[in-house]
């Protein structure tokens, strides 16, 4: 190249370097521009919002989008917003706001709450808290003893009978006086996430229950609670707080979005309404303009009376059940969290045992947001974990810990091993803190803790245990906190709710109507199966009672048709049998939802009575239509309308009955025995089986209240007085042959009968309906009874295992001691251990790996799924196989000592975070692998696993 295309070339590169500054220059410069001009015209929208009346301007907010191209065709990158009636979201841009707002649930959740509470803090507006205090509180039972206390049918009639006697002050029964939780005093304050932890049956529940105001009204309770300073009976503690079990009920029609938006708009908005208004008001004097998002959230979520709710989608979001939000429920009993109350505006949550269920990284990300929650909106959160990870157990701001119903430690998180390493425990590396806390206090496991192996180790009871906090300066801090009384004045009256119910009892109705007749739609497979049987039946019937064979002559003639009621006024009765299974099936979550005050129980009968009232007029047209010219009753319409108006009110009497029968005995086993004496003292006096003249006089009352007896002579006068049997003679040629044959059978010769029936008819339905809604309102609630059932009676299948497997350890073990060359086979498919969890107790899980890994000995194939394992038993294995969500497999090879192969095989993949010192690699590795991770380093771990040698 000569020195002229040197220079050439130089002037050209220069020319090219200018050009590209100069692009840059000018595309930084347009770009400002843009800046400038979308910030004047946002400014000019919400400068034309405020001029808008106070309820529309609350109501008013501005959504963003952003257009990638516009009309030409050139990439943009545009941002458009439009104003947008909050009420008049529509699910697509709800869907929208928060996929662009919490597209990472976890650190967008924090970043948007630290935007709404400094939208807060301009205007000085102070939220409110709640200060919950106990002070001496002890909680006892009295129980019978040995096998008194068993449940069954003796036992059960003396404790009716010895209940019926204690009414009237006779105390028959022996019961001992246990005592749950024994002078425990604390404090739970907002701002702080407080974690309870205690090995299972130290009073853990029993401890929320009570400051949730929601203890059965057996046990004996003493000493105060309080809230702000107000004792529970100042104020309505289930709405200002609220109690979420480990084991939740559900309707199983329903999704799980549809029953969140029920929840949240049975629990109302609370006082984000007032707040709102205060804050446009604070806003608007001082000139200051919000951010769009945060003020869409504010205002979209402030809004009553709609059916679906951000705050649902908000609460999807941050609990990861936005993938399965429009998934069917399925099953009633759920396990894990419940998203029913946190989408309400309690700000005070008791949270028993939440992680049931759950692997460890999805209970940290829970945890986390519910952490951002507190600590930013100062909320009350106490919750209860059996058994956290070290991750998750960081995140706690303080630590009530309890042993046998008493508190060993509350206070800050960070000094709570100073306090046991002061009685003279120690926790030894690798050893999650929680773990350790739990066992201290045990008498089998105390003494590996014991810190001074140069002295003689001494058990300390958890007696002591309780004593020596006492006087340690934590717990001094706290006794001198709770001497001085709370000045009611520093809380906000807004903190605490006065009002049984959170919105007028007229919406409460139309969210109920809105319910059923979803259910009703869900459950339209039931109602076309009854309306097809009963159209099969009818067919049926008209074959059996044939026209062309039924004669109107005398009177066995007129028992033929008799007998055609009686089929049809029984058929008609049973009809309504479907409704004692489908609301024994709703009773459990009308239980938890009448405990939560959700909506009164005639919101709940209402619905379920009036819109039946359609179909059961449907199905009676059904049967009459095809019946009634058919079988051969009387020709002139008029009758053939009594007779369907009948058969409609038989329905719902009978429909009204069958729920009763439901709402009294709550079970599908109680009733089918209760039930059907009931059925049969009805059938047997109802006037068709035995005629009113040879039942027994002192029966007859049972006669006057039995609505078959009303129903069957309303039908039956219907039909004898019509004119071709009144214009016919009897046998005895005196008497009118329709009233011979009202007479045989015992029946009043009276056309009034008619409408007397009809009226007696609908004074049952509205009866039995009215006194259903009276049973729910006072019949003993499920809500205690199931809790504690699930509790401590049921079997969890997953940590059994089968008779099978331990029959044939127990016959191997003893045909090697036979047999010295008895050979242990390598595999056998019917020795497949299935899954456990570690979340039911440190100790239970160790147990069942110690029998796991006794199998293992045997020669046997394991392998099991775990959620949640501690690093002991995680570390327990030998091999691991990872998987992430869709099945695709992320890892699969050895586990390694101290966990290091799957702790190297990670921490290799660029931009993955090296394992934090004591961190559970367990729950490391799920962080790790989580789809947001491989959002973020833009990689797919299913591959980059089938591309590593440990693959090949």
């Amino acid at each position: 190249m000569d020195g002229t295309e040197r220079v050439k070339d130089s002037h050209e590169r220069h020319r090219s370097f200018s050009r590209s500054v100069e692009d840059v220059i000018l595309s930084a410069t347009h770009s400002r521009r843009n800046s400038r001009m979308e910030e004047e015209e946002e400014a000019l929208t919400w400068a034309a919002i405020e001029r808008l009346p106070t309820y529309n301007r609350l109501r008013t907010s501005i959504i963003k989008s952003f257009v990638e191209t516009d009309a030409q065709g050139n990439n943009n990158n545009k941002v458009v917003r439009k104003e947008v009636d909050v009420l008049k979201l529509d699910l697509i841009d709800r869907q929208k706001f928060i996929d662009g707002t919490f597209k990472i649930a976890e650190e967008d959740n924090e970043r948007f709450l630290k935007k709404f509470r400094s939208r807060i803090d301009k205007v000085g507006i102070k939220l409110p808290t709640v200060e919950v205090r106990f002070e001496h509180l002890t909680v006892e039972a009295d129980s019978h003893i040995g096998s008194r206390a068993l449940p069954t049918l003796p036992n059960v009639t003396r404790n009716i009978a010895e209940s019926a006697l204690g009414l009237i002050g006779i105390r028959l029964a022996k019961k001992t006086n246990q005592t749950i939780f024994k002078d425990a005093s604390g404090i739970v304050k907002p701002s702080r996430m407080t974690l309870l932890l205690g090995p299972p049956s130290s009073g853990k529940t029993t401890l929320l229950l009570a400051l949730a105001g929601k203890l059965e009204p057996s046990l004996k309770v003493k000493g105060d609670i309080t809230y702000n300073g107000y004792k529970l009976h100042d104020f309505v503690p289930q709405k200002t707080s609220a109690y979420i079990s480990q084991n939740d009920v559900h309707i199983g029609e329903m999704t799980v979005k549809e029953t969140l938006d029920f929840s949240a708009r049975c629990q109302g908005v609370g006082t984000r309404y007032e707040l709102l208004c205060e804050l446009a008001r604070r806003e608007k004097d001082a000139g200051i303009f919000p951010e769009a998002d945060v003020d869409l959230f504010m205002k979209a979520t402030s809004m009553g009376g709609v059916e679906s709710s951000l705050i649902t989608d908000y609460t999807l979001r941050i609990l990861g059940l936005d993938i399965c939000k429009d998934t069917i429920v399925g099953d009633e009993m759920q396990r894990g969290i419940s998203g029913e109350m946190i989408v309400g505006p309690t700000k005070t949550l008791f949270m028993d045992e939440i992680s049931m269920g759950l692997d460890s990284s999805t209970t940290y990300q829970i945890v986390k947001c519910l952490q951002q929650i507190v600590h930013i909106t100062e909320a009350t959160i106490l919750m209860s974990l059996l058994q956290p990870g070290p991750e998750t157990f960081d995140l706690f701001d303080d630590i009530i810990l309890l042993s046998k119903g008493h508190i060993v430690y509350q206070g800050p998180r960070e000094l709570i091993l100073e306090f046991f390493d002061s009685c003279g425990f120690r926790c030894p590396e690798r050893k999650g803190t929680a773990e350790f806390l739990q066992e201290v206090t045990s008498r089998k496991d105390q003494e590996q803790y014991w810190a001074d192996r140069g002295k003689p180790y001494q058990y300390i009871s958890v007696t002591e245990f309780a004593n020596q906090f006492k006087r340690f300066h934590v717990g001094m801090s706290i006794h001198n906190e709770l001497s001085i009384p709370y000045n009611k004045s520093r809380g906000h009256r807004a903190a605490l709710v006065f009002t049984r119910y959170s919105i007028p009892k007229l919406e409460l109705l139309k969210a109920c109507f809105a319910k059923e007749w979803l259910l009703i739609k869900r459950n339209s497979f039931v109602y076309i199966f009854k309306m097809v049987q009963i159209s099969i039946v009818a067919v049926v019937a008209t074959t059996v009672f044939l026209r062309t064979q039924m004669h109107t002559q005398n009177e066995n003639d007129g028992a033929l048709f008799i007998s055609a009621i009686i089929f049809s006024l029984v058929t008609n009765l049973f009809n309504g049998f479907s409704e004692l299974s489908l609301t024994i099936a709703r009773l459990p979550v009308f239980y938890k939802h009448r405990d939560l005050l959700f909506h009164p129980a005639w919101t709940f009968t209402l619905p379920c009575v009036l819109l039946r009232i359609p179909i059961s007029l449907l199905e009676s047209t059904i049967w009459v239509g095809i019946t009634y010219y058919t079988i051969g009753f009387a020709p002139e319409a008029s009758r053939f309308f009594n007779q369907l108006l009948l058969f409609f009110l038989i329905q719902q009497m009978a429909a009204g009955m069958f729920r009763l029968i439901a709402g009294v005995c709550r079970t599908m086993i109680i009733s089918n025995t209760g039930g059907s004496i009931s059925l049969m003292i009805v059938f047997i006096l109802g006037g068709f089986l035995i005629p009113r003249g040879e039942i027994p006089k002192w029966w007859m009352w049972s006669y006057w209240i039995s609505p078959m007896a009303y129903g069957f002579n309303a039908l039956t006068v219907n039909e004898m007085f019509a004119p071709r049997w009144m214009n016919k003679l009897a046998s005895d040629n005196a008497t009118r042959l329709g009233v011979a044959v009202l007479e045989n059978f015992g029946i009043f010769p009276d056309r009034n009968w008619v409408w007397i029936g009809s009226a007696a008819l609908v004074g049952f339905a509205v009866f039995f309906n009215i006194l259903f809604t009276l049973v729910l309102i006072f019949e003993v609630t499920f809500s205690y009874a199931l809790n504690y059932f699930n509790k401590l009676a049921l079997g969890k299948p997953q940590a059994m295992i089968s008779e099978e497997v331990a029959a044939e350890i127990r016959a191997d073990e003893e045909e090697s001691k036979d047999d010295q060359n008895f050979r242990r086979p390598k595999l056998k498919t019917d020795s497949i251990f299935r899954s456990f969890s570690s979340s039911d107790g440190n100790n239970s899980a160790a147990i069942v790996m110690r029998v796991v890994r006794n199998t293992v000995d045997t020669g046997r194939t394991v392998v099991c799924t775990i959620h949640q394992p501690s690093i002991d038993i995680f570390e327990a294995f030998d091999e691991l196989l990872l998987m992430k969500r869709g099945g695709q497999l992320i890892y699969s090879g050895p586990l390694g000592r101290n966990s290091h192969k799957v702790v190297e095989y990670f921490e290799a993949v660029p931009g993955v975070p090296k394992i934090k010192e004591k961190y559970n690699p367990a729950t490391w590795m799920l962080e790790v692998s989580l789809a947001a991770t491989e959002l973020r380093l833009e990689i797919d771990f299913a591959q980059h696993y089938k591309s590593s040698s440990l693959y090949q």
